[in-house]
């Protein structure tokens, strides 16, 4: 077990956002927190990054790149960290062989392969949001925390988070995601954790992402949530 929390109220600044949570996460979850706005999925997400104190990634919404370097340098950056180096540009050197073998790889599995070299501020948002993940990758780290990194993506982006999600439960990781979209909920998760400023349930997707702890989650917008349904339904019935 990686997490464990029991009856905590957690905010910021003595400000509690979140009452009486209490979660356990287990190490190699794909774990989605899914809420409506406001509803203290990010809090969750920021309070058990810092309960973490070993080799974690971040994925936030705003991405940090260095859009005058090339995808290569961006995504080196994340291997300078899992070493606890410090990135400057007198250590961001030239590609050799070793360096470019080490990152490739990892830049092909997202669509990256022939961007290697270009400039980040050239390429589109999608891309750009491929090379954070990439960058993230390189890291090799035991947890990845992602705040919504499907939203506002395209097509062949979601579909390279959905591939990275898989390889990385295949690995062994463990992934906490802040997500938005309650129709995919149950094809790229195996557990969630829902939030109404309290945790409405948690546990296997299967088990506790239903109509009634959707309405509890949602307050009974039924339009969204007669969607999600369904897809749960079809789910279930192709399950």
């Amino acid at each position: 077990m990686i997490f464990s929390l029991n009856n905590e109220n957690l905010g910021y600044d003595g400000c509690a956002v979140l009452r009486d949570i209490s979660v356990t996460i287990s190490a190699g979850e794909r774990v989605a927190l899914v809420g409506e706005s406001g509803s203290g999925k990010t809090t969750l997400l920021s309070v058990l990054q810092t309960r973490y104190d070993e080799n974690t990634a971040l994925i936030p919404q705003n991405l940090g790149l260095v859009r005058s370097l090339s995808v290569f340098h961006n995504i080196y950056m994340g291997a300078l960290a899992r070493n606890n180096t410090a990135y400057n540009l007198s250590n961001l050197v030239w590609p050799r062989k070793r360096e470019v073998a080490q990152i490739r790889p990892i830049a092909e599995g997202l669509g990256l392969g022939d961007k290697l070299f270009e400039r980040v501020g050239t390429l589109s948002g999608g891309q750009q949001q491929r090379v954070f993940l990439a960058r993230a990758l390189a890291q090799d780290s035991t947890i990845y925390f992602m705040d919504e990194p499907f939203a506002s993506v395209d097509a062949a982006t979601e579909k390279a988070i959905v591939q990275v999600l898989a390889d990385l439960r295949s690995n062994g990781k463990t992934v906490i995601v802040v997500h938005h979209d309650l129709q995919t909920v149950t094809e790229y998760f195996d557990h969630v954790i829902m939030l109404n400023m309290r945790v409405v349930a948690h546990g296997p997707v299967e088990e506790v992402f239903t109509d009634e702890n959707l309405k509890k989650t949602y307050g009974g917008r039924l339009t969204l949530l007669s969607e999600a349904t369904d897809r749960l339904a079809k789910h279930k019935v192709v399950g």
